[in-house]
């Protein structure tokens, strides 16, 4: 067990953390409620790229959940930084929904199919094969390929579908040229978070619930992990991984009382 380090600022995943198929994980809104109440720093990530913070802050809101939208951070988001921080006021052509255009829009970005520096994919609802298609030569042409993230599906009622990163490997396939992935479990997404909130690696911990990408990008990022057992991840799945997180709990409802 590692040592103790004392934490003043949360990082926490969203589904399968706070949310379970749009209902509240028991314990969750007490456990936001104590960070709120604390003045503590906290952060809700998601690599969602779909929908802007406003849309996530409702969404949890009928959840049961109330946050501000300030409190939420989105692949887009930090895709949008990672760009604006690399060529400022840039052009990109963009795959995605809202989440993603308004968040390059805000950072200064232009969006042009007409020899754009970057092409941005993200996650839609609906692919297009025209979009992709563009997207395929533009990157031919010289575009530099950038992805919110990697995962390769996304959940729906009727069940997956694909998602960023199977649309990546097809352009990939067709292109040639692999793409810089900024979202979990890329540690990136987890210093632009820390950034917007102000804190240290060193005093923040990061709540999730996937060994693959919370934890492991928690990890690389210096930071505290914890694991939840109410998604993806049993507790028997952790001794699989080469890696550890540094606690494992049942759920959040287990963490109100370390804020």
């Amino acid at each position: 067990m590692p040592g103790e380090r004392k934490i003043e600022a949360w990082l926490t995943d969203m589904d399968g953390v706070l949310v379970h198929e749009e209902k509240a994980i028991p314990g969750a809104n007490e456990f936001i409620g104590a960070l709120r109440d604390k003045g503590t720093p906290f952060l809700l990530l998601t690599n969602n790229s779909i929908y802007t913070p406003r849309d996530l802050r409702a969404r949890l809101a009928n959840s049961g959940i109330e946050v501000d939208e300030t409190s939420i951070w989105t692949s887009a988001l930090a895709t949008a930084r990672f760009l604006s921080d690399q060529v400022a006021n840039g052009s990109a052509f963009a795959v995605g929904e809202a989440g993603l255009t308004t968040a390059l829009y805000e950072a200064g970005y232009t969006m042009t199919d007409r020899d754009p520096e970057y092409v941005v994919l993200g996650e839609t609802r609906t692919y297009s094969f025209e979009a992709i298609t563009k997207a395929i030569r533009l990157i031919k042409g010289g575009a530099r390929f950038i992805c919110t993230n990697p995962d390769t599906t996304g959940p729906s009622a009727e069940g997956p579908l694909p998602a960023t990163g199977a649309v990546a490997a097809l352009i990939t396939a067709a292109t040639g040229r692999e793409p810089y992935f900024v979202g979990k479990p890329n540690p990136m997404m987890f210093r632009s978070a820390l950034n917007r909130i102000g804190a240290h690696s060193e005093t923040t911990a990061m709540v999730g619930d996937r060994m693959d990408t919370d934890i492991i990008a928690g990890m690389e990022a210096g930071l505290t992990t914890f694991l939840v057992l109410t998604g993806s991840t049993a507790r028997g799945d952790v001794g699989k991984f080469p890696f550890r997180p540094s606690y494992v709990v049942d759920s959040v409802a287990d963490l109100t009382g370390r804020v």
